[in-house]
Formats: structure tokens, C-alpha cells, sequence
């Protein structure tokens, strides 16, 4: 199963969003410093992870939500109704 999450730093007040087959070594990849680009945002907190079974899908969410923006998204999310 292939991921897309969305991790927050408090301390640069941002998002980020990827995919992966291993969230939790990624995140554990994120928080080291590994992900240079990311780095002045750690500590990053898991906020959001959504599964899918093919890594297609779950990169097709991925643009969706950075096409979006992660913070829209997630509002998106807490203000649906449910059916």
C-alpha cells in the first residue's frame, strides 16, 4: 500500500506533502535532516495520511492536494457533510 500524508512544523508554520511506501521511515527520514529542502521545518508532525493500493493513485493525490495546497485541503476536509 503506497501513502500520501501531510507533515506540519509548528516551527516554520508550513506543510508538506509527499507519498511513500514507508511512512514511518519517512518520517523518521524528514525529521533527521535527510530532506535538506525541509529541514529548518523540523520537527514535522504527521497531520493527515491517506492509503491506496498503486503508487498512480496515491501520486495522483498527492498533485491534487499540492495543486490545492495542504492547509486548503485539510479545511476541505473538516468542513464536508457527511452523505
Amino acid at each position: 500500500m503506497y501513502k500520501v500524508y501531510i507533515l506540519y512544523s509548528k516551527r516554520t508554520d508550513r506543510y508538506y506533502t509527499g507519498s511513500t511506501e514507508d511512512l514511518e521511515n519517512r518520517l523518521i527520514e524528514h525529521n533527521s535532516g535527510e530532506t535538506k529542502s525541509i529541514k529548518p521545518g523540523i520537527p514535522w508532525q504527521l497531520v493527515h495520511a491517506e492509503e491506496f493500493p498503486t503508487r498512480p493513485e496515491a501520486v495522483r493525490r498527492e498533485k491534487q492536494i499540492k495543486a490545492r495546497g495542504a492547509k486548503r485541503y485539510l479545511m476541505d476536509l473538516t468542513t464536508q457533510q457527511p452523505g
